[in-house]
């Protein structure tokens, strides 16, 4: 069997890998969280191209699709574990606990890692997911891990050991749920059908005019919210 390796969309997909590894690098070795989320913003650009040039070039493969499982596991599932376990590293403040615990804690953001594997081969074989997603997507995961602690770095605030490993069990779960998440692949631009996306549009671009560096952590949770509600409503 021959199996074409090097297509225009795969290159695309190993772009998004290699900007994985570079957020990882930042944050693990150099501990440049503005970097890191420069790569992971980079690894959900050529996310996105890799599937839309292969519709425009008619390259589709079954090598493509496992290819790109498997560098979303590296950008969007070890790259934030990465980012928030290098930020909680270097964190002084905790709670009142024994010193063992609060290390204990510090290792917590990699369970996202090992959740986001979980969603991903999920993903792979759940054929309800094409128009709408089951559980938070990993590149929405990453760039709310990402920004968050970019934010928090560039406003000279900290956050408890404690409160990081909170937020990355609370996303690991968000990774697996059963809340189905909108997508914005519209089959037409009708308000009746798309009333979440235009909802979330014009209260994300509110947020991005107002908020400034905590604006894209806002705007994921926006669609976390917006998605709940409307995955709540439609089972009522």
């Amino acid at each position: 069997m021959k199996i074409k390796l090097f297509t225009v969309p795969n290159m695309i997909t190993l772009g998004n890998l290699l900007c994985g590894c570079g957020a990882i690098v930042s944050s693990l070795v150099y501990g440049d969280f503005t970097l890191a989320l420069i790569f992971v913003v980079a690894s959900a650009v050529c996310d996105f191209f890799d599937g839309f040039t292969a519709r425009l070039l008619r390259q589709y493969s079954d090598i493509g699709v496992q290819l790109d499982s498997l560098a979303d596991m590296v950008s969007f599932g070890v790259a934030p574990s990465a980012i928030v376990y290098a930020f909680a590293a270097q964190a002084t403040t905790h709670f009142a606990l024994p010193a063992v615990v609060a290390e204990c804690l510090v290792y917590v953001p990699f369970i996202m890692a090992a959740f986001s594997a979980l969603r991903l081969a999920k993903f792979n074989i759940d054929e309800t997911q094409h128009e709408t997603f089951e559980g938070l997507p990993t590149p929405a995961n990453a760039l709310f891990c990402a920004s968050l602690v970019f934010a928090v770095v560039s406003s000279g605030k900290s956050i408890d050991v404690e409160w990081l490993a909170l937020v990355s069990v609370v996303m690991a779960l968000l990774l697996v749920s059963p809340i189905r998440m909108f997508s914005f692949k519209l089959k037409s631009l009708a308000w009746s059908k798309n009333k979440s996306q235009y909802i979330f549009l014009a209260l994300a671009i509110v947020a991005l005019l107002t908020l400034g560096v905590y604006s894209v952590p806002t705007i994921i949770v926006l669609y976390i919210v917006i998605s709940t509600v409307g995955w709540l409503f439609c089972k009522k």
